[in-house]
């Protein structure tokens, strides 16, 4: 037991080793936080608290089951008892046990979003609202945060406050909405992702005897990522460590990056007020990054007013400087950052899984895409279409989730007409209206199909329903959920329809479909489930995050992704491009200093995933909502200490930015004849190779337009045209490309070189 602890610095061996009273690690950025949580669990099993007694609250699934295998390495297969999980998978656990005191049963149904937002789509059809006006997106993060702040639907419409702000915003049905989609989540027997949190504090708020019970029960209450918590999860880790106040919070403000989810960084900046007695520990060494990116990281954060004092360091090599690079385009950017990658590849031996590409928002991931399959390096998308939300997976899971739930809604929406079997939306729509109106279950309804309705949708219906009824025997008689699988996706006519459509499209679905029932066959081969009931599957998937999605199984891959995914993660090389005003940080967080402070923690949460090496990109211009913008760097770059940057220019006939990627001007760069890469490295790698610094790069004097310049009608521009650029200068132009709105010149300037300009954008002037 004791091996262990020799391995940690002394703060790490206070945090670990603290046994009662509150707790608050403050853990920087690399400073092996998860291994201290993972230690202090270990070490409270080993001076014998039953794992039964310890609830552990990560943010992600996958980082909870790490967690357990190596406290299972350090004290064995009792780490299997221990209530550890995300904060929705364990209160859903808990819900299943003791929903039916709010007026759930054990197998109700967890919407997700796309339910969520089909459910407020269909009644805002049923009130006669423009959907235009009334956008189920808007809407459901409406209610949303109404529910992550504990506000109810009814508190809601009572609240002049909240009704006045919808009447401004011309919603004033937004609380008759919030509602509706309460009621009939509840008819459906369903509870989505925000309800999870908030029903369990209505349970402990009103039946205080199951509140009791799990107080007792959950003697030590740990939370990972403290500063991403909402105040409905705040509130039940309170109540819940309430009578032993063992409560131990780990977190990072400087992290904090999740308001828009609801997240309240207050809660862990005011937590000694709730616990005048609190312990802190700071862990402040990283372990992951070079001092150089550690100091970078210091002093940028250090422009937040808003934030707990702690001085993170490292002891690490000091590193290369931070490399600042100017592209021309977006486009640009893309063949800069996926030309740095081949080369570093080759010249320093690294792998594609080794680099990262971090961007604010997801549409910015084209350009890197198309650049890296250019040159066919491999890449993945995280964040991007989930796995599970593919129609053809979410189609079988449809028919899944009415077997164990007749009355999902949602389900019987997706699946009635699935395949196609006569039943149009009038005759859905009529069906739900009849069950509103008899206050009946759908399923009564359709079970009793020709009570309401007659002729061959009536006949089709009844097909249905006896179809359902032949898996909820097969329920019954306890068949495992890949045996239930198997029989829907034949018996339906699902894995049929996909296996005749044998367009690549088609065959991918069908794919999908085979690895859809090849996970379910590893769920119930699992020794380490117990329960392999089609309704504990269903859980599973439900509950999964986007962290959680583990790809097609190849690891080397660079990795594209927002800066939100990337907490958490860590890589040798990382690219954070884009970083223009307006971009990053986003034109929508610059209206108060709150949210200001919230951008530059997500840019100091970018930087710190960088162990080795970290890249900086900006473009000079970039189109948006197909309009050409010209862009300004970024402020946060300015914020950081020059010191440890390195501002780069291309130089004169290197290949960055070229349409194509040189590759033999690339072997004659790194790969000398004399002097094989595989023999004879270079002692010192480059993100951005043949690059100088600016102070060494020879620039062209600034262009001063003419006087009278005014831009010339450049419909019949042609080859050999002298003209002039108010940037760029004067030039010829060498050849045209496409006709029309989207009409190109290519034009070869006296200082600048050749750019490739669209003309409805670039304001020429032809010289006589």
């Amino acid at each position: 037991m004791s091996d262990y602890l020799s391995s940690l610095n002394p703060p790490q061996y206070e945090a670990v080793t603290h046994e009662n009273g509150p707790l608050m690690i403050i853990a920087g950025a690399g400073s092996g936080k998860t291994r201290v949580l993972t230690y202090r669990i270990a070490h409270l099993m080993g001076q014998g608290v039953d794992p039964f007694n310890i609830l552990s609250l990560t943010f992600t699934n996958k980082a909870a089951e790490e967690m357990r295998h190596r406290i299972e390495k350090i004290i064995g297969s009792e780490a299997k008892n221990l209530w550890m999980g995300t904060f929705h998978s364990v209160f859903a656990k808990i819900l299943r046990i003791e929903g039916h005191r709010l007026g759930y049963t054990s197998n109700f149904t967890i919407y997700d979003t796309d339910d969520s937002k089909s459910l407020i789509k269909t009644i805002v059809k049923e009130f006669g609202l423009d959907d235009k006006t009334y956008k189920p997106n808007f809407i459901l993060n409406r209610i949303s945060g109404a529910k992550n702040n504990l506000i109810s639907w009814q508190a809601y419409n009572e609240n002049p406050i909240f009704l006045a702000e919808d009447t401004g915003a011309q919603m004033p049905e937004i609380g008759r909405i919030f509602k509706t989609y309460s009621m009939r989540c509840f008819s459906a027997n369903a509870m989505d992702f925000d309800d999870l949190l908030f029903n369990t504090n209505v349970l402990f708020r009103d039946h205080l005897d199951v509140l009791n019970k799990y107080q007792h029960k959950f003697k030590h209450v740990m939370v990972d990522e403290f500063q991403d918590t909402n105040i409905s999860q705040y509130l039940i880790t309170k109540k819940l460590s309430a009578v032993n106040q063992n409560i131990c919070v780990v977190g990072d403000d400087a992290q904090s990056i999740y308001a828009f989810r609801g997240a309240n960084i207050q809660n862990i900046l005011n937590f000694r007020k709730d616990y005048p007695d609190l312990n802190v520990v700071k862990l402040e060494q990283n372990y992951r990054s070079t001092k150089n990116i550690v100091n970078a990281a210091n002093s940028l954060i250090a422009k937040n007013k808003n934030q707990l004092e702690k001085k993170v360091f490292s002891d690490n090599e000091e590193g290369e400087k931070i490399e600042v690079v100017k592209a021309h385009s977006d486009n640009e950017e893309g063949r800069i950052v996926a030309n740095a990658i081949f080369e570093s590849k080759v010249r320093d031996g690294l792998k594609n899984q080794d680099f990262a590409i971090l961007y604010r928002t997801n549409a910015q991931s084209r350009a890197f895409e198309e650049a890296l399959r250019k040159i066919n390096i491999k890449y993945r998308i995280i964040g991007g279409l989930s796995f599970y939300q593919r129609k053809e997976i979410k189609d079988i899971l449809g028919y899944l989730r009415f077997t164990v739930n007749q009355q999902d809604e949602e389900a019987f929406k997706r699946i009635i007409n699935l395949p196609k079997r006569g039943i149009g939306d009038t005759t859905v729509a009529k069906i739900i209206v009849t069950a509103s109106e008899h206050q009946k279950p759908i399923w009564e309804i359709v079970s009793n199909i020709k009570m309401y309705f007659d002729g061959k949708a009536a006949n089709s219906i009844e097909n249905f329903v006896n179809l359902i009824k032949s898996y909820k025997i097969m329920m019954e008689e306890e068949k495992d959920a890949h045996t239930i699988a198997m029989q829907v996706a034949k018996s339906t006519g699902l894995m049929h329809e996909l296996y005749i459509d044998k367009t690549v499209e088609g065959k991918a679905r069908y794919d999908n479909l085979e690895e859809l029932l090849n996970s379910i066959k590893q769920f119930t081969d699992n020794p380490e489930v117990e329960d392999k009931s089609l309704g504990a599957f269903l859980q599973s998937v439900s509950l999964l995050t986007t962290a959680d999605d583990e790809g097609d199984g190849d690891p080397d891959k660079v990795t594209l992704m927002t800066i939100h995914g990337a907490k958490g993660l860590e890589f040798k090389n990382v690219f954070v491009v884009g970083m223009e005003e307006n971009l990053f940080p986003s034109q929508m967080m610059l209206k108060n200093r709150d949210d200001l402070e919230e951008e530059r923690r997500l840019f100091y949460v970018a930087i710190t995933r960088a162990e080795k090496r970290l890249t900086l990109t900006y473009a000079e211009q970039r189109y948006n909502w197909g309009k050409l913008n010209f862009c300004e760097k970024s402020r946060f770059i300015e914020e950081i200490d020059p010191s440890y940057l390195k501002e780069m220019e291309k130089p004169g006939g290197g290949n960055f930015g070229a349409d194509s990627f040189d590759f033999q001007g690339f072997q004659r760069r790194v790969m000398p004849a004399s002097k094989p890469v595989q023999t004879s490295p270079p002692t010192r790698s480059q993100t951005i190779a043949n690059l100088k610094p600016v102070s060494q790069v020879k620039t062209a004097p600034q262009h001063v337009p003419t006087v009278d310049f005014q831009p010339s009608d450049t419909k019949n521009l042609k080859a050999g045209d002298k003209v002039e650029h108010q940037k760029f200068g004067f030039g010829t132009v060498k050849k045209m490309d496409n006709l029309g709105p989207t009409a190109k010149a290519v034009i070869e300037f006296e200082n600048e070189g050749e750019k490739t300009l669209l003309l409805s954008f670039a304001k020429l002037r032809i010289v006589e």
